[in-house]
């Protein structure tokens, strides 16, 4: 991988950090937070 993928990768894995981040903070309800975080949770597993 080169240099200006890993930066497009890491500007895109910080800008979906901030999303998520946002969305956990503005959530209507507790369980609206939960399951944002267990999406989150899910997605990370995934990528890697």
């Amino acid at each position: 991988m080169n240099i200006a993928a890993k930066l497009r990768a890491r500007r895109v894995e910080s800008r979906n950090r901030r999303a998520v981040n946002h969305a956990i903070a503005t959530a209507a309800t507790p369980a609206m937070r939960d399951e944002i975080l267990i999406m989150a949770q899910r997605q990370v597993t995934t990528i890697r």
